[in-house]
Order: C-alpha cells, then structure tokens, then sequence
C-alpha cells in the first residue's frame, strides 16, 4: 500500500469511514513533463545536417533549434551496453552488457542480464506516476530468453515499461520485421505493396499508444521510449526517398570528410583548429581484420564507385525518411499541445558501422557468417538497393566519412566509434538557448541522471524491495545555460570487443588492439596518447614524448575497468563470439518437434543444424496440397521444405548468394505418408561450411539428391524464427511469396533429427512415430 490506512473499520461498512488513497497508484505531480528519448542506431556524428552531415533531418534540426546539440558526448561503441546506460544511467559492464546480448558469456559484466539493483529510468518513473511506453529496438533481452517459452523478467515489460511494440533482437528486416506486441510475437499489420515500412509502424504505433493515454488521462505524462531500426542495416528505405539523394555522394567518402569537417567547424561542433584522421588508422591483419579497412577512393574501380555511391544514397534515404516520420510524432505532440512540456533526447547509440566490409554488402549476414563479400554479385543488385531484395550496408569508407573527422567506427573505441550526436530539448524550458551548442564531455550514463534533474525526482533507494547501485552518471544540466562551464565528467573508461580506452581531464590513452581482431595478448599492446581537449580527431599520438602520463591513465584505466565488472577482455571473432554454446531453456536434445499454428521458435533457442548431419521429416494427411511445410530464416539465408504445382520442394539458401534447390522427379502422393530430406555431412570446405550429399525423400522413395553445403553461421542476426505450415516474414525461396501457407492436407508435426543417423525407412519411422503419439 501507499501510506497507512486512515479510515475507520467497524462491523458495519455503514459505520465506517474509507480512505482511497493508500490503494491508489502513484500520481505524477502536476505540470510534469513528459519525457521522449529518440534512440537512432549506428548514426555518426557526421550524418545530419544538423550536426554539419549533409544528410537532410529537418526534424533533428527542429529539436535542436528548440534545444541544445552536445558536440562532446559519449557511448559505449556498440548498441546493446549503450541502450543499458541510457536507461540506467550506470557503466555497460555494471550492467551486465560488455558486449550486444548475442555475444553473452558467463560473467558478471557480460551476462547480458541488467541487474534488478540497477533499475531503468521506467521503473523509476512508472512509481511516479508516469505512463511508460517502449516502441521499436529493445537488444536488452539474451537470445536465449527472446522466445514464448522464456522468463520475461528482461523484456521491456518486466523492466518498467507498461507497453512494448516492436523487437527484441539487435536488428530486424524493415520491410520484413520481426514484431512483439507486449508480450507475445505477432506477425506485421500489412505489406509492403501495401505500403509497409517498420519505421512509419513505429510512429504510427507511438501516436496510438500515447493518444490511447490521453483519451483516459489527458494530465497524466508518459515516458516514451522511442527506438527505430534505423540507420542499423538492413538499409531499406521507398524509392523516393532514395532517389532525393541520386549523385548526393558522388564526391566520394574523401571528399565528403573535407566538405563536412568545414560545416561541422561552421555549426561549432569541434573546435576550428580540428584536423581530418587518416584513412586506415591501424594496419590490417597485425592490429585490426582486413574486413575493417578502408579502400582509397582513388584505388576504386568506376563499377565500385558507382556501387559505393548509391549504397551511401539508400543509407541516406532510409535516414532521411525516419527523421520525417519522427516529424509525423512530433507534429502530433505540437498539434495536440503536448510538444511545448516535453523533454526529448536524442541520441545514436554508437558511431557509424563498419559491418559492410571495405566492399559494402548486400546481405550484411555475411558479416556474422565471416563470409566474404562477392563484388560481382553487389553490382549486379546496384539498383534494388534498399528494397526487399537486398540486406544491404555500405562499405567501411562511408562509416568512416560519417564519423567525420573520427578515426574508425562502431565497435572501436577510438572517437570515431563513440563520439554521437545528442540533442536536449524542452520548448517550455530551453526555448532561450535554442539551437546553441555545448562541448562538455560527457557519456551516456549521464542522460539518466539529466533527465531526474530536470523532473526533480532522486533516484529511489529501492526499486520492487532491491537496493539500488549508486548511478555513475552526472547530471549535464549545469551546462545548460553556461556554456563555458567546465566539464563534470573528468574521467570515463571505455573497454569493446578488445578495444580500450581512457578519458581523464582532457587526455586520452588508446590501447592498439582491433576489435574482434582475435589476437589476444592484451598486455603486449601498445597505448597511445592523445590531448584530445586540443586533438579531438586524435591525430597526434603523444605517447612517446609523455610516458609517465600514459603510465598514470593505464593505472586509471585498469581500476576503472576493475571497479565495473570488465574482465575477462574477449576480442573474440564474429563467428566465434556467436558461436558459443550458451543455456538454452530446454536440455540439448538430438530430436526436436514442432507443429503448425504456433508462433515462430527464435533461430536462438530453435534446432541448430550448423556444420553437421541432419534429417527433417514431416507426417502429412495430403489431398492436394500446397504451400509450405516448414521453413527457418528468409532470402538472405536459411532453408524451406514446401510443395509448389505438385511437387515437392527444398531450398537450402546459402546466404542468399546460392538458391540450393531439390525438386520431386514425381507428383506428391496423396494420404498420409511421411516426406523430409536428410543431409549427410562429408567434410567442410572451407571450415565451418559443412559439405555432402542431401537426399529429398517421399514416403519410402528418394525423389531428388545432390550435393549441398550449409552456411557457417546463423541464418539471421535476429528474427526469421523456425515455423511450420508458412514462412512467417521474408521468403527463404524465390519460388514463392511468403507466407505461403499450406493447404489441401494437414501438417501434423515436424521432427528434426540432429544425431547423425542415416534415413533407412521413412514409412516405418513414420509409423513408430505416429505409434508414439
């Protein structure tokens, strides 16, 4: 209860006197304001106009031009550990998030698991009596608990938030995505020949639910936590919106780090005296993987130019079309009053991403599959760039060019990987120093803490009976109006996939490490310096001329990195890191079922048949049937079991690059009988990629064979779970359009063997089976 009961009890109610207000829910104060953040994914500080980009945001620039833009705020370098201290306001690894959740281990600080005594700024207002709604990218949630089957304690609706739309993983298709609605999976409202995009859902959900609040409440505030997928690939984006950016970036990735470091001096975002880093900062194969290189624009053939440019123009569309639905959001706020008494923060969550290889990519899977690219096949797909055919992402030059005037990028500790764009805004209370910019350092942890400070509310001593962890975070609202005011963030350890870093009062020291680089020997690294109070693009490496300075802020470094849960390091490769066996909810099993007319399994927690034998078998009653038996992950890599004009069908699709296709010699007959395939495996080539013979069965016949191989890694970072009876989202195969459902018989399970034994008789197996049921 809230306070003491202070009525009166007697036998008869008639007799008695009652008091509400112990059974009533927390009440906000009245006047308070409501609180939006914008989280944008993988967005450099040199993206937007409004930080000197020459990517169009009107609506970034509208909140700025109603509040302040920070030229010296910081994140972690990776998504899931920045989202962790925007919402805590503590340190990434005392919240269990050294890593994205798809790189857990079994460590305090790379646990993927926030702990309760590090509560979310949700739980903290929700007790005062906010509304708290979470739409669009989440990534706080391990893989393994992003199923039905899963405890919810980490998903947005156990962490606070009332309401959650959107998804759980670390990226989704956005023609395509992968939906939760609170707490179940649905599929998405419509297509797009309908005229879908998950960013437009998203800001159309966003004005649904706080009009919902208002219908009921007008007074009462909500907290809205607003996450679209962009500028994260897949970089999708209408047509038009591409085509507004036709020859924008023609200049090439070079030249665009020239024009933009004079607009960013203009804005004043760093200092005049800044200088442009070098390309490819640290060499290949000794420091960093030759994936994260960057190819000279002079070097590039006229194709890789063409190519490169129009990657940078569908980046650029599918950027400039969320800030516009972002504008839809804030049009609704201003026309139903609310915008004026509103705190909105924006931020990125990390630099610009190099996951595109020096080559750019249209299936940015091929990354996490440490697969190489093939240039042949990007510049045969130049012109369906962004639409649901591709899976794209730049090359390394243009995240390197939209970190302007940074070294590297996402994943990397140096400026370029954690320097973001932030803009406060609050019409009612900072209408006086709008469009005006402030260059204390700061870091994530601290929006936390800023926001408190402008609602005065303190961080609770307990939340739900646990003690609170102090938060690290400082408040940036002494900046507000004394721009000249000295930074209260002195000090701020950074540690990612390898890479190191330490600020402290102005220095910097840099230990030369890759991320997922897969070296190791972390203490033979060298440490640079950089006085980046006077070298913000750290250009200028001082180590040698004061090492008793980088001696005292290594000695720094490791206390911080002591004090906040960071070790064991892992610079651990891609492949490698998502690899690991971790808990599963179940015990590993060599057989697993599934039936139709249930939610997708997660690939996460789904049957693994990576690098190995395995048979699929499925028990059908067939009439005429038609559609698809089973299916796991989409275009871009995965595999489907379906029946198409008679016949039945497997696709095996090798990242998208390679349609592995078996088709029935014979019509499907009709009854019940059992149908599947079983691959053998023979060996691998190269590693990783098993190899051998896949046999397409019908009842007791063999009706199609060949030789098959099988991807190295996941099918999908995230989303395009295992179904059965349909393919839920984006289809594997070309052969049909999803979802594709079966009809003309009945599915009544599909058992996936991973033990390694060999098909002998499918119509006995399929009758011992049946037997069992």
């Amino acid at each position: 209860m809230n306070g003491a009961f202070n009525g009166v009890i007697n036998l008869d109610v008639r007799d008695s006197v009652p008091d509400w207000e112990p059974f009533l829910p927390p009440r906000a104060r009245e006047g308070a304001p409501n609180v939006l953040y914008v989280v944008w994914d993988d967005t450099g500080i040199a993206t937007w106009d409004t930080f000197g980009g020459l990517v169009q945001t009107p609506n970034m620039t509208r909140l700025a031009n109603q509040g302040l833009r920070f030229s010296n705020w910081h994140t972690t370098a990776l998504c899931s550990p920045t989202r962790s201290s925007l919402l805590t306001g503590r340190n990434a690894h005392s919240n269990g998030m050294a890593c994205i959740v798809e790189g857990a281990n079994g460590f305090p600080g790379l646990s993927a698991v926030i702990p309760p005594e590090n509560g979310t700024l949700a739980e903290i207002l929700v007790e005062q009596g906010y509304s708290t709604l979470c739409i669009g990218k989440w990534h706080l949630t391990p893989e393994t608990e992003s199923s039905m089957a899963s405890s919810r304690r980490t998903w947005p609706t156990s962490r606070g938030f009332e309401r959650f739309y959107g998804f759980l993983g670390g990226e989704t298709n956005q023609w395509f995505p992968d939906l939760t609605y609170d707490q179940h999976f649905i599929d998405q409202p419509y297509t797009p020949e309908q005229g879908y995009h998950l960013s437009k859902d998203l800001a159309d959900r966003a004005i649904e639910f706080i009009r919902d609040i208002r219908h009921v409440d007008p007074d009462k505030p909500w907290f809205c936590y607003f996450a679209p997928g962009a500028n994260h690939a897949p970089h999708h984006a209408p047509q038009e919106w591409i085509d507004k950016y036709r020859g924008v970036f023609d200049m090439g990735y070079e030249r665009y780090r020239e024009i933009v470091l004079e607009r960013m001096k203009e804005h004043g975002i760093v200092p005049a005296g800044t200088e442009l880093s070098p390309i490819n900062p640290w060499p290949a194969g000794d420091v960093i993987a030759p994936g994260d290189q960057v190819k000279p624009w002079g070097s590039l053939t006229e194709d890789e130019r063409r190519l490169f440019c129009r990657m940078a123009e569908v980046f650029a569309g599918f950027c400039a079309y969320t800030d516009h639905q972002i504008g839809r959001l804030l049009d609704y706020l201003e026309e139903s009053g609310q915008l004026d008494n509103t705190i909105v923060v924006v931020v990125s969550d990390n630099g610009a991403s190099g996951e595109g290889s020096p080559d750019g990519s249209v299936n940015e899977n091929k990354f996490f599959n440490g697969w190489p690219e093939d240039p042949a096949e990007n510049l045969a797909k130049l012109e369906r760039l962004g639409g649901p055919d591709t899976y794209n992402h730049y090359p390394t030059g243009w995240a390197w060019a939209f970190n302007t005037p940074y070294k590297m990028f996402k994943r990397y500790t140096l400026e370029g990987g954690i320097a973001d764009p932030l803009i406060i805004s609050w019409p009612a209370r900072m209408r006086h120093v709008g469009g005006q910019v402030r260059d204390q350092y700061h870091h994530a942890i601290d929006i936390v803490p800023t926001v408190l400070d402008l609602l005065g509310v303190d961080p609770p001593r307990q939340i739900k009976g646990h003690t609170q962890s102090p938060m690290h975070g400082t408040s940036m609202v002494y900046s507000f109006d004394a721009p000249q005011a000295p930074s209260r963030r002195t000090t701020q350890y950074y540690a990612m996939l390898g890479t190191r870093a330490l600020y402290h009062d102005g220095w910097k020291v840099v230990a030369r490490h890759g991320a997922l680089s897969g070296k190791g020997d972390f203490m033979a690294d060298a440490w640079e310096l950089y006085h980046v109070d006077e070298d913000r693009a750290e250009t200028r490496d001082l180590a040698a001329e004061h090492p008793d300075k980088v001696r005292q802020l290594v000695g720094i470094w490791f206390a911080e990195a002591g004090a906040n849960g960071v070790f064991p390091l892992d610079d651990r490769t891609s492949r490698e890191q998502l690899a690991i066996e971790r808990p599963l909810p179940a015990k590993p099993r060599e057989v697993y079922v599934y039936y139709p007319g249930t939610s997708d399994v997660p690939e996460g927690v789904a049957v693994n048949i990576r690098n190995r034998s395995f048979s699929i078998k499925a028990e059908l009653d067939a009439d005429s049937p038609d559609g698809v038996i089973f299916a796991q992950g989409s275009r871009f890599g995965g595999h489907t079991l379906f029946v198409k004009d008679g016949a039945l069908r497997y696709c095996y699709n090798f990242l998208g690059a390679d349609e592995q296709t078996f088709v029935s010699d014979r019509p499907l007959p009709v009854g019940s009988l059992v149908v599947g395939v079983e691959f053998a495996k023979e060996g691998e080539q190269p590693e990783g990629v098993a190899r051998g013979r896949l046999r397409l069965f019908a009842g007791d016949q063999v009706v199609a064979e060949g030789v098959m191989r099988t991807q190295p890694g996941k099918f999908a970072l995230a989303g395009e779970g295992l179904c059965v009876g349909r393919d839920s989202a984006d289809p594997v195969s070309g052969d049909y359009t999803a979802p594709f459902p079966f009809t003309g018989g009945t599915i009544k399970k599909v058992t996936v063997n991973v033990s390694g034994e060999h098909y002998v008789d499918h119509d006995l197996e399929g009758l011992a089976m049946l037997a069992r049921d």
